[in-house]
Order: structure tokens, then sequence, then C-alpha cells
């Protein structure tokens, strides 16, 4: 898919940069593949704000999408691609051989009228879904599993994806995006090729509310609050804070590590700030 320029007839369609999605299917989800989607507004069960900048937005359906891919050796067409709202890559409808249709993340170069296969024996072509240990080393994948049988995970957004670097003892070696170098079972699924929509990252919204349709809410700076705000906040006039920059609940942030040591630390190779 391509972008879309504006000619600048107001301010905000001056900078303002989308993807064209002239070529997908214009019409509704298939009714039995989605479900009803209830907003949060970033609150918890207790009414509290757990997620901050969420809220509104335009209503969504929530399309079911098969992460997990192990309906094997039973070919199926792809009737049409679609936009999703719930996420950045587009999503392709199969049907089956059986009749049955399914939703599955569309690959880039995918087109209406394409065969798509889930195997071990499966040809290394966009769609097409195998175990990490029958795909050859070299071959670009995306919504990796972690876990036999749990559904992808890894590579999942607009234009991601993971190459097989090698292979060890039961386990695939891949690279990720960020350049870590990680270990996964040879039984894990995952499927050929790129994730669609790889323009996603270059559009331009141009104007603040075309965020909010996206149900993001404003982010405001700490400075620029009370005292009773942020650790931040207050001061005569502009201030710089006074301080290095902590988040509203005073923990460092600006480059404190956030991530917490886990038992699947080793399956890491090489972590993704090592020098390549």
């Amino acid at each position: 898919m391509a972008l879309k320029t504006y000619s600048p007839t107001t301010p905000s369609r001056r900078n303002l940069v989308l993807i064209d999605r002239s070529g997908l299917w214009k019409g509704k989800p298939v009714k039995k593949l989605t479900e009803g989607l209830t907003k949060s507004g970033g609150r918890n069960n207790t009414g509290r704000v757990t997620a901050r900048r969420q809220g509104g937005g335009h209503k969504r359906n929530y399309r079911i999408v098969d992460f997990k891919r192990r309906k094997f050796d039973v070919a199926a067409t792809v009737q049409r691609i679609e936009y999703d709202p719930n996420r950045t890559a587009f999503i392709a409808l199969i049907e089956y051989a059986d009749g049955e249709l399914s939703y599955i993340l569309a690959p880039q170069r995918l087109a209406v009228g394409d065969k798509v296969i889930s195997g071990a024996k499966a040809d290394i072509k966009p769609g097409n879904a195998m175990p990490l240990g029958s795909i050859p080393v070299g071959t670009i994948v995306h919504n990796v599993e972690m876990k036999p049988s749990k559904g992808g995970q890894i590579a999942r957004s607009a234009g991601t994806y993971v190459q097989i670097v090698g292979r060890d003892a039961g386990y695939a070696l891949l690279r990720l995006g960020s350049g870590e170098v990680r270990m996964v079972r040879s039984e894990c699924m995952a499927t050929i090729g790129a994730v669609s929509n790889p323009d996603e990252s270059n559009q331009k919204l141009g104007k603040a509310g075309r965020k909010r349709w996206m149900g993001k809410r404003p982010s405001v700076r700490g400075v620029a609050m009370n005292p009773i705000d942020h650790p931040h906040g207050g001061g005569e006039g502009r201030t710089s804070g006074g301080r290095h920059p902590v988040t509203p609940w005073g923990k460092p942030t600006k480059g404190a590590k956030t991530r917490r040591n886990k038992k699947t630390d080793g399956l890491i190779v090489r972590r993704r700030h090592k020098k390549r």
C-alpha cells in the first residue's frame, strides 16, 4: 500500500500523510468472527486510572484473529484483505477447503485468491505456517510462538519480521527487530514473510483530533503540572523541574531499566544493547 498526501487546504491537511487503503475490502467484517469490545478508558475494576492517556475513540468490534494456525494440511484460499482497527497490520479472511472461515494476519505480498496452508511440509511462501524446525535458516518469518500451542506473540505489528539465524539442540535461533538473538523451541509455529502495511510508521496524522479518534488522550508534561500532580510540578514561571526526570510516582525515568529478570533470560543469546 502506498502513502497519500493532501493539498494544504487547511492547516491540518498540510502535513497529513495517510495509508492508501483503496485496495482493501470496503464492506463489514464477518459477523461470526467478531466480538463486542468494551472500552475501559484506562481504568481497572476499581475505577482507578491504571493506564494514563487512554479514553474515547471510535467504537470498534474485535476481529477474532487465528494466531495459532494449527489447522494442519488443509488448504485455504484468501477471500479478501481487510482493515482492522485493533492493530496496525491488515488481516486476511481465508476460507478452508472444508468451508471454515478464519482471519489471519496478512503478510506482505499476499493477494486475494492466493492459497495458504499450515503444516510441517508446506512451501516457503508468504502466509504459510510451519514449525520453526521445518523452516530453512535465513528465512523471514512473523507471528512466532514463544511456547508451543500458545499462539503467535513475536512480530505481529505492521511491517515487522524475525529472521531465523540458526539451530541448536531443539531450539531455533531468532534475530528480532531490536537486534536481540533469542532461542525458541523448534516445535513453535511461525508464518512465512513479513507483516503487511510496512508504511504504517510513515503516517502523519496532521491534527490532534485524529489521535483522539484512535482513543489516545494528550500527554501532559510534568513541569506543566501543579506540585500535587507531579514531582516536577509548580514553581514560579517556567522551570526545568529541578531534579533528574522522574515518573509521577517519583521513580527515575529516561533510561532506567524496567524489565524484570525472568527464568526465560537464559534463552536470550545476545542482548539487544550489545554492539553487533
